[in-house]
């Protein structure tokens, strides 16, 4: 099955709400809050997506970077139905090759891919640190 990746800057928000709730991330998203998500794709540096042979979403990656020292991978996102294909790792890939592989890449892990990134080349960092947002 052939998969497309794009650096897609202009992805709706619509689209954006369906892949998330077609993967596991959507638990941890405000997918019911469309003007939230347009505002997450507009500021983003980095939105890849994948999309199957029929052009249907089937992940996205969406970061955003200074492209000079760090690259905080935001959203890793892929449809369930085609997980364990190599569409994440390739995401992760190319986000990383558009931020700047001399940037460090840094996500928070969804409590499912916990033990997914060591198995792309991802090291564990023993401390992290945040605020939470609070509720809109």
């Amino acid at each position: 099955m052939a998969i497309t990746y794009t650096n897609e800057s202009d992805l709706s928000a619509a689209q954006f709400a369906d892949v998330l709730q077609r993967s596991t991330l959507a638990k941890r998203r405000p997918v019911n809050d469309s003007k939230r998500l347009a505002g997450m794709l507009q500021h983003a540096d980095v939105v890849i997506t994948a999309r199957n042979s029929e052009g249907v979403l089937v992940g996205i990656s969406r970061a955003v970077s200074d492209f000079n020292f760090c690259t905080y991978l935001s959203d890793l996102a892929v449809d369930v139905e085609y997980q364990r294909q190599g569409i994440g790792k390739e995401l992760v890939r190319k986000t990383h090759e558009i931020a700047g592989n001399h940037t460090t890449l840094i996500l928070l892990a969804a409590p499912a891919a916990i033990e997914y990134y060591p198995n792309i080349g991802m090291e564990q960092h023993d401390s992290c640190w945040m605020i939470k947002g609070k509720v809109l």
